[in-house]
């Protein structure tokens, strides 16, 4: 059987490290680049933090490519309290990989022109802010046709925020990208949201024993995930991202829905568009329940989730 074809778009945090790891473990999946963009942390962490699990997991032939480093407007948005400053909890590694390791080609040049070698092929799996994603359907339009399909984590389907009051993070850094992309992607398009992730969370109990197994791959996520364990334990952290009771891996169920379809046990389909001018509502992902906007293009998004299977590719992740 034919392996399915990736594009990873990665803002290299904990949780892309997480999900990069899942991908990498599938045998069903081959990974054609991985790009890089703002979002958790600086650009240039985003790159090391790539090759960092790409080494942990002994997967340097799989190339890596530096992308925007900045939103269309407005100022970068980091999340430092949950991923430290440098993306990965702030732990240091003397072995890390340097910047010469990462490609010469601009992510989205990379994008369009690995798409093009496999046209109807590649899923695009979009875990960061959606700023290289949008770039490319400026750069070529007819880019969306050329995917097999497009999953992102991102967005709300209740207006519950993680870093405002309305919007969750990945759509807040950049809601102008996030507008070209739910514009112009018409190619069958799966969102996993802040709810969908924080209604199938898994216990501290499993993260524990994830995290124990005896594996390189475990030893480094435990370190890693020392600064998010502790800060989802506070009453700021708690409060803020509404999983205190659980462990939430956001960008791993994008990732699993794409490695394992039967993993999304329901789902539903809307027309979706995003809040760009409320003051508190900027970023904010509007899903047209009543079909009121008459969008043509109606994108799947995740409700439920079999848990069992998707811890399965969690384990296998860091076996």
């Amino acid at each position: 059987m034919a392996k399915k074809l990736l594009l990873l778009d990665v803002d290299c945090g904990v949780d892309d490290a997480q999900a990069i790891m899942m991908a990498l473990a599938a045998p069903n999946v081959q990974i054609l680049g991985i790009t890089c963009t703002h979002g958790n942390t600086a650009i240039e962490n985003v790159c090391k933090n790539v090759l960092r699990v790409l080494q942990v997991c002994n997967r340097m032939e799989i190339p890596v490519y530096r992308g925007a480093g900045t939103p269309f407007l407005g100022e970068n948005l980091h999340d430092a309290a949950y991923h430290g400053t440098d993306g990965l909890g702030d732990v240091p590694d003397c072995n890390a990989p340097g910047l010469e390791h990462i490609q010469a080609e601009h992510a989205v040049n990379a994008m369009i022109r690995i798409v093009n070698e496999h046209i109807g092929e590649v899923c695009l799996v979009a875990v960061g802010p959606l700023t290289n994603v949008a770039l490319a359907v400026k750069m070529d339009p007819t880019f969306p046709s050329k995917l097999k399909g497009l999953y992102i984590m991102g967005g709300n389907m209740e207006a519950r925020g993680n870093v405002t009051v309305c919007g969750e993070f990945n759509f807040v850094v950049d809601p102008e990208a996030v507008s070209i992309v739910l514009s112009h992607y018409t190619c069958p398009t799966y969102i996993a949201t802040w709810e969908y992730c924080l209604r199938n969370l898994l216990t501290w109990e499993f993260f524990k024993k994830w995290t124990s197994q005896n594996t390189e791959k475990a030893e480094f996520m435990k370190k890693i995930t020392a600064v998010t364990t502790e800060y989802t334990k506070t009453e700021e952290g708690s409060s803020q991202l509404h999983f205190g009771q659980g462990f939430v891996s956001c960008d791993s169920y994008a990732v699993a829905a794409v490695i394992d379809e039967s993993v999304v046990t329901e789902h539903a389909q809307y027309g979706v568009s995003v809040e760009l001018h409320g003051k508190m509502t900027r970023g904010m992902m509007v899903l047209d329940t009543l079909d009121l906007l008459k969008l043509k293009h109606k994108v799947t998004v995740f409700l439920k989730c079999d848990m069992e299977k998707y811890k399965q590719l969690l384990i296998n992740a860091l076996k």
